[in-house]
């Protein structure tokens, strides 16, 4: 008796097998195998037979056959630092929800800490579930540089930033969303535009903060020292407290919404009307930031874009069998969301 492929034993309960497929549809089993693991080697034509012929018998791949097969799990390794965070979380969905749609799945590894040893940890559990590919989320400089050790053993992207030149990068272009946001309330007449800064070491506040400093150069306006947070609601409210009880200030940008939040509360306690006497534009454009009072103008971020084009370079890695190298970071645009948090201050003229 003959020995069986994988194929032909992956539906042990009786179920159909991968030579059924390929009678139904009329083509050898290595033409539904080509089809299963999305091979480019095979015609339009007969993908689609093949296919539907797997919908036909309900036929089920095991993935231990098509790992033995293809040397490949179909399983992609998410490292990422604070997944409960808006931007990682919805990168992670937008991943997620790629993978599925070209037939993989995915294992997030999340750290709790920044450093050496977090990175190397979890990374170190993913390779050890043999993930086809890495994707790391890495918003602070420290996680960057930790990616540089880790044995590459799998093509790797990484969202933000990477230090090493052979690892594509996907990211959002912060800069120029956070130099937008500031012209914008130039062009309305404010005098110049405060800062609500992200923490030293993030990749996202050193840009936005970036974004900020060109435009208030470019516009040759007064440059304030820009005030420093956590990323925090209470960050942005204990800052704010200092920026209401400065009658000079007129326009404030915060490095991302939630402490554009806390600011807003600050604001409201020292009865600097908003967008009257002080206005207020965020960054991240946060489900909740259509529902303050006024609501928030912010910078919106397609954080779902984000982790659905590293899937799609991932795969392309994958598929052709070679590592991207780094020529170009794809920026991703940002868009300006405008609502009533901003308007002209006390003393500037009406616009024709």
């Amino acid at each position: 008796m003959g020995q069986s492929g994988p194929a032909d034993v992956d539906q042990p309960g009786g179920g159909a097998v991968m030579r059924d497929v390929a009678r139904v549809a009329g083509v050898s089993k290595q033409t539904v195998s080509r089809v299963l693991n999305d091979s480019p080697a095979v015609r339009p034509e007969t993908r689609n037979r093949v296919l539907a012929a797997v919908a036909e018998l309900g036929y089920l791949p095991n993935q231990a056959a098509r790992t033995l097969t293809t040397g490949q799990t179909r399983n992609i390794g998410v490292i990422a630092y604070d997944v409960a965070d808006f931007g990682p979380a919805n990168v992670v969905q937008g991943i997620a929800f790629a993978a599925q749609e070209v037939g993989y799945t995915v294992s997030v590894a999340p750290m709790r800490s920044l450093g050496h040893m977090p990175v190397r940890d979890a990374a170190t559990r993913l390779l050890e579930r043999s993930v086809d590919g890495l994707i790391t989320i890495a918003p602070h400089r420290d996680i960057a540089k930790a990616l540089l050790d880790l044995p590459r053993k799998v093509p790797v992207v990484a969202v933000d930033d990477s230090l090493d030149p052979l690892v594509p990068v996907i990211a959002a272009d912060q800069v120029e969303g956070s130099r937008r946001a500031t012209e914008q309330l130039l062009h309305l007449g404010h005098r110049t535009v405060h800062h609500l800064a992200g923490p030293s070491g993030w990749i996202a506040a050193e840009q936005r903060r970036e974004g900020w400093l060109a435009a208030l150069t470019a516009a040759g306006a007064p440059i304030p020292a820009p005030l420093v947070g956590d990323w925090s609601a209470a960050s942005g409210y204990e800052l704010g407290r200092v920026l209401a009880a400065d009658p000079e200030v007129t326009a404030v940008h915060a490095a991302n919404d939630q402490m554009a939040v806390g600011l807003l509360r600050a604001l409201y306690e020292a009865g600097r009307r908003v967008p009257e006497q002080v206005s207020v534009i965020g960054f991240d454009d946060i489900p909740e930031a259509a529902y303050t009072i006024p609501p928030l103008s912010t910078v919106r971020v397609n954080f779902g874009d984000i982790g659905r084009r590293c899937i799609s370079v991932l795969v392309e890695q994958l598929r052709s069998g070679t590592t991207t190298a780094r020529q170009q970071r794809p920026w991703l645009p940002t868009e300006l969301v405008i609502r009533a948090s901003t308007g002209r201050p006390p003393t500037a003229p009406d616009r024709p």
